[in-house]
């Protein structure tokens, strides 16, 4: 048990520095914007490659912030009909969807990966200000790899439900 909380300290303490890189690029995102705007309708100057970077900053801000919207419960559930059923078979519901999750989350980030090294390979560039997009896969892999340490943890903590009356 101890080990278990322990984990989820890590995870969470993770979570949290990502969150706050991911809050970083959600400021980038709003001042290109803002300066992009009034450059263009006051100066007749817009910020040259102002939708690449947006793209990006908004590809980052999202996966980077989304293991802490998952340890927080702001994701989207359906659990409308499980919350009606004993806790062993709940339990059992909830470990499937956790397995479910960390499968899922372990294919993204390693199609992330893969799609990270095939853009390195390929030396492709955004269409505007031409900058390597590699790093923005391989970023949000590392943004989405969180999840998988928490989906770890839930399926963890639901197995141990279903035997906790058992033993």
């Amino acid at each position: 048990m101890a080990a278990l909380e322990k984990f989820e300290r890590f995870n969470q303490t993770l979570c949290t520095w990502l969150e706050r890189i991911g809050f970083f690029f959600v400021f980038l995102l709003v001042l290109i914007t803002t300066v992009d705007v009034v450059g263009a309708k006051v100066f007749l100057k817009p910020v040259f490659g102002s939708i690449d970077f947006v793209m990006l900053s908004q590809l980052l801000a999202a996966s980077l912030a989304s293991s802490s919207a998952l340890i927080a419960g702001r994701h989207v559930q359906a659990d409308f009909f499980v919350v009606m059923l004993p806790q062993k078979p709940r339990s059992i519901v909830d470990s499937i969807v956790n397995f479910l999750g960390l499968i899922l989350f372990v294919l993204i980030v390693y199609q992330l990966l893969a799609y990270g090294y095939s853009l390195q390979e390929g030396k492709e560039v955004s269409a505007t200000a031409r900058v390597a997009l590699y790093p923005f896969a391989y970023g949000a892999a590392i943004g989405c790899f969180p999840i998988c340490l928490v989906y770890i943890a839930s399926l963890i903590r639901s197995i141990q439900r279903i035997f906790q009356n058992e033993l």
